[in-house]
């Protein structure tokens, strides 16, 4: 990192690279360029999804790249667009990847006429969303209007012009100017006393007239409360403010808009030439029409004069068509009938396939099926029983120890049924019960050859 970006190179030619050089360059913008004001206009504006902004901000002969990163763009609340004037803060840099010089701003404010557009398109979208300038809301004009009311200034050209316009087409419409100030601070307050009072009189219609001027002159007829004066009128409002290229909130909100107030006043002034050519012309569309009615009309009388039969040949052609009728009844019922009973042969088909004798025989089939198998059975069951049970006495008795006393061995039990298996299990003198293959011994032990025998000579 250079300390200092004012260094000089060496004398023995110091050789940077790019990048180096690049470094060098942005901070010795930034430190001389950290926090600068440049007044400019938007061009080549680019939002991408990083929510930074990019755009170029620009005079008429030169042109810087801008930066406004996220952070600060959350700060700025005015709509950003191509061809909006602005001031920008922020510091002189360099983009060190491609070498671009650019200004990382931090702050955007609108610039003279900026502001005013501003202003002018949030109030528009904002009564636009209210619903202010749909088409519904629109009146028409009086095709034939007898008074009209002017507001506008008393002074200037603007009047003139309506009242000469009217003069030359409609002389007999009469006009009321309801004046009032078109420019200035308090030129909004008295316009919409104005409107309010003119739309009290009684007008067929209402001029509300101004001419050119800057956004600045024009600005009365862009404030919230003129048009929602205008929207509040019951009469039908013809809005001519400024030129033709001048578009104000109170054009849109208006129910016609006029480019020129001259061209308002020929909208609302019937030329009374124009009237008797059209006139004539509808007389002798009516008299045309006339003709063509009476002409149609002789023809059709001629028609029905044709078509008139005697009662006679009436009666016989209603006598032929409910003949007709007759049998066509008939062999709709005939055809009907022989539906039914064929329908009625199937239905009789299947009921008698699903008949319950039917289903009882089956049965009754199977029960003597089941009677027959039941007895053979249960005599197999009872052979298979009686093998089991010879197989599994055969088993018993092998393992029986009754099988062993038939061999010739026997089983010594004491006085409590207990098999003697020791000979350290008696005593002498002892009586035991000695069980054979076929009956049982009573016995006594004499010796059992573990302790000296001491019997007695009188047992």
């Amino acid at each position: 990192m250079i300390k200092d970006p004012f260094q000089r190179l060496n004398l023995d030619r110091e050789v940077l690279s790019v990048s180096q050089l690049n470094n060098r360059a942005r901070l010795l913008l930034e430190d001389v360029f950290a926090s600068i004001w440049v007044e400019g206009e938007i061009s080549n504006l680019a939002k991408p999804a990083s929510g930074h902004i990019y755009f170029t901000l620009k005079d008429s002969q030169a042109q810087v790249r801008c930066a406004l990163f996220r952070q600060s763009a959350a700060r700025v609340r005015q709509a950003l667009r191509d061809g909006l004037a602005v001031k920008v803060r922020g510091k002189v840099s360099l983009f060190e990847g491609r070498g671009d010089y650019q200004l990382i701003l931090d702050t955007v404010e609108p610039a003279g006429d900026g502001a005013l557009r501003l202003a002018f398109e949030a109030l528009k979208e904002k009564l636009g969303a209210e619903g202010l300038f749909a088409a519904e809301r629109k009146r028409a004009l009086p095709a034939h209007p007898k008074r009209i009311g002017i507001v506008s200034s008393p002074s200037g050209a603007v009047i003139r012009d309506i009242v000469s316009v009217f003069r030359r087409r409609a002389p007999q419409v009469e006009l009321c100017l309801i004046p009032t100030a078109v420019q200035g601070r308090e030129a909004s307050a008295q316009i919409v006393r104005a409107l309010r009072l003119a739309d009290r009189q009684g007008f067929d219609a209402l001029i509300l007239a101004r001419g050119g001027g800057s956004l600045e002159d024009l600005w009365s007829f862009n404030e919230e409360a003129v048009a929602r004066a205008i929207d509040a009128c019951a009469t039908p409002i013809v809005s001519a403010v400024g030129h033709e290229t001048d578009v104000s909130i109170a054009d849109f909100v208006a129910d016609v808009r006029a480019p020129t107030p001259s061209a308002a006043a020929e909208l609302l002034a019937p030329d009374a030439s124009e009237l008797v050519q059209r006139l004539n012309s509808l007389q002798r569309r009516l008299q045309l029409y006339i003709r063509g009615r009476l002409a149609r009309e002789h023809m059709r009388l001629d028609g029905l004069r044709r078509r008139l039969r005697h009662p006679g040949e009436r009666l016989r052609q209603q006598a032929q068509r409910l003949d007709d009728l007759e049998m066509r009844l008939q062999r709709a019922v005939e055809r009907r009938l022989n539906e039914r009973h064929e329908r009625l042969a199937r239905l009789h088909t299947r009921l008698t396939g699903q008949h319950p004798e039917r289903a009882l025989q089956l049965l009754r089939q199977r029960l003597a099926s089941l009677a027959e198998r039941l007895p053979r059975a249960m005599r197999e069951g009872l052979k298979a029983r009686r093998l089991q049970l010879h197989s599994q006495v055969q088993t018993l008795n092998a393992v029986s120890p009754l099988a062993t006393l038939g061999r010739g061995y026997s089983i010594l039990l004491d006085d409590r049924g207990r098999a003697i298996r020791r000979a350290a299990d008696t005593q002498p003198g002892q009586r035991l019960k000695a069980r054979l293959g076929e009956g049982e011994l009573d016995v006594r032990v004499e010796d059992n050859h573990v302790q000296p025998a001491t019997l007695s000579l009188l047992d």
